[in-house]
């Protein structure tokens, strides 16, 4: 199907607005390297770039909500590791519960739309 502007742009925001979400979701397992981070977004296709991800992660060390650690790397300069504060965990927390219930709402009106639609 081809996609217009209009919807690759709602469809951009869509992704825009999880983002946070799942970059704590992809912290929360292990400290990680903002380069391994994108490779992990690429792979899920949430591709984000660069200059996306690292206000976002000021905005989450702003907050509270992460913290970095430098470590020395092999190949190269030291390396920013990031992880996930206690405070962290509490707002993953809190947005894992509000997706179950976004996620639970949104599939009821799925479900609906297809069953109106399936005639």
């Amino acid at each position: 199907m081809k996609r217009d502007k209009y919807t690759e742009n709602i469809q951009s925001q869509m992704r825009k607005g999880s983002l946070e979400f799942v970059i704590l979701l992809i912290i929360s397992r292990k400290a990680i390297y903002a380069a391994d981070m994108l490779k992990e977004l690429k792979k899920y296709e949430l591709i984000v770039v660069e200059g996306t991800l690292y206000p976002l992660l000021n905005r989450l060390k702003s907050s509270g909500a992460v913290e970095y650690q430098w470590k020395e790397s092999k190949s190269g300069p030291p390396r920013k590791y990031y992880k996930l504060t206690s405070k962290g965990k509490k707002l993953l927390d809190a947005l894992l519960l509000n997706w179950n219930n976004l996620n639970q709402s949104i599939n009821a009106l799925i479900q609906s739309y297809e069953k109106n639609n399936s005639r």
